[in-house]
């Protein structure tokens, strides 16, 4: 390990785990290896600036985040034009990222990982100059997600008992007009995704051919409701039925809406849009991986 100084950025809020028990057990790896050890948490004011700032006061070579997808998204966001290995401790509600890289589950292991030497290049999705690590999309499961938010519980719990409110109250199927290099077409869906790996956090393989390092992403149509398809995901099984979802590969979009869709990026609830505009950003977040 060829580090010396490093950035732990922890979100105080996310998810149910000890973030004490975390801070603790990573300052003792960092003694174990004499690196420096520097704290950040985050508060929702500034805080890309601020972790720059830290980065370049105390000059990190290595940053480590314990946070859900939208902290990981954040920290990443603020990382990515320097250059630096980003080590991911999950500590959200759903964790996208670390069931897409097989991230341990045990905090120790989790730690051993983002210290360590073994890393990936990843792209990064732009939507309407927002990054995206993982997943987005628009309809049904970002609608899922801004209930989610509203309420007061957390967690898989969380999601599962917004499940049916969200869908007695969608007014999916949508509408969307989607462009792509060579693709042009009018589709109806209850979910339009864009993906770079394969996975939701809750494991759902939706997007089999996903590479996150092959500077192309893919647009996922999803064109009904199907509890059969969805358990195919949910079971990592490839083959989809295309009544159930389109696949179709970009390495740029634009989407139209008819009217205005739930958008999420990453777990995180952005609001209703009519147009995204998508582009991928080829390798551009360095990931320390198993």
């Amino acid at each position: 390990m060829n580090f010396k100084e490093v950035l732990l950025i922890v979100n105080p809020i996310a998810g149910h785990t000890d973030k004490k028990k975390i801070i603790s057990t990573v300052h003792d790896h960092l003694e174990q290896i004499k690196a420096g050890y520097h704290l950040y948490m985050t508060t929702g004011e500034n805080d890309k600036d601020k972790i720059q700032s830290e980065i370049e006061d105390h000059n990190i070579d290595r940053v480590l985040v314990a946070g859900g997808d939208g902290t990981i998204n954040l920290v990443a966001e603020a990382i990515k034009d320097y250059d630096l290995t980003l080590g991911i401790i999950p500590s959200g509600s759903a964790n996208g990222l670390a069931v897409n890289f097989d991230l341990p589950e045990e905090l120790d292991s989790q730690i051993e990982v983002a210290l360590g030497e073994n890393y990936k290049d990843i792209d990064l999705l732009c939507l309407n100059d927002i990054i995206c690590l993982h997943m987005s999309d628009l309809g049904i499961n970002a609608e899922l997600i801004r209930n989610y938010e509203n309420s007061s519980f957390r967690g898989k719990f969380g999601y599962l008992i917004q499940s049916i409110p969200t869908l007695i109250q969608s007014e999916y199927p949508f509408d969307f007009l989607i462009e792509t290099e060579d693709f042009f077409q009018e589709a109806k869906a209850v979910l339009l995704g864009f993906a770079n790996v394969k996975k939701y956090g809750t494991g759902a393989n939706v997007n089999p051919n996903g590479i996150p390092d092959d500077g192309i992403f893919e647009i996922l149509i999803f064109k009904k409701l199907s509890l059969g398809e969805i358990l195919k995901t949910l079971r990592n099984e490839t083959d989809l039925d295309p009544d159930f979802v389109e696949i179709i590969p970009a390495k740029k979009a634009k989407i139209t809406c008819r009217k205005p869709v739930s958008f999420q990026i990453d777990g995180e609830y952005i609001g209703k849009k009519t147009e995204i505009n998508i582009k991928i950003l080829p390798q551009k977040l360095r990931l320390a991986i198993p």
